[in-house]
């Protein structure tokens, strides 16, 4: 078991779940939790976008994701930081198990964004231009967000920002640059959206 520490939390990472890295950071830093909020973390990983929502108040966080494994380690970092009342699970790809008619005051998203011919590791490839999953969470976000909530999510310049901003903006979705970061090999940016 690794390791990752943030705001002097310390989250513990299992074997085939993602590592928290900069973009993981970048994220958690950005989102706005209000307390009382319900908060939805959409590929949770390790947990940490779940567990800063927790951390910040929210009244209950959904960690959601494809990997059982991941929702493993998730429940195994809200239990070690006493949170475990917070929390809610759903193995689920996107938003195929969450029930219609829930809504959320905040969703957050840290997509695999990395541009791949063929996916073989669900937590970092986004399929041939990187932008598979990012694309369809965009188009189906704002059914599940509560009046008033913004949702968050992460991308880099590999896959297209500009792209995104378009997609926003022919959706109807209004958005803002909430936070980016050049890092070694890429530029990392996250955006806010709301209804």
């Amino acid at each position: 078991m690794r390791k990752a520490f943030f705001k002097d939390v310390e989250l513990a990472v299992l074997e085939g779940v993602y590592e928290p890295r900069e973009d993981s950071y970048l994220l958690a830093e950005a989102v706005d939790v209000k307390p009382g909020n319900r908060v939805l973390d959409m590929g949770t990983g390790s947990g940490i976008q779940a567990v800063n929502a927790a951390l910040a108040g929210a009244r209950e966080v959904w960690a959601v994701d494809v990997n059982p494994k991941a929702l493993e380690n998730a429940r195994l970092n809200f239990e070690r930081l006493k949170l475990k009342a917070k929390l809610v699970v759903r193995e689920s790809e996107l938003f195929e198990e969450i029930p219609e008619g829930e809504r959320f005051d905040v969703i957050v998203f840290n997509p695999p964004y990395l541009p791949s011919e063929g996916i073989e590791d669900l937590a970092v490839d986004g399929g041939v231009e990187g932008r598979q999953f990012l694309d369809e969470f965009l188009e189906q976000f704002k059914f599940f967000l509560a009046p008033g909530g913004s949702a968050y999510f992460l991308q880099n310049d590999l896959n297209g920002a500009e792209k995104t901003g378009e997609m926003l903006g022919r959706l109807g979705i209004r958005h803002e640059m909430a936070a980016h970061k050049k890092v070694s090999f890429e530029e990392l940016f996250v955006f806010r959206c709301w209804a």
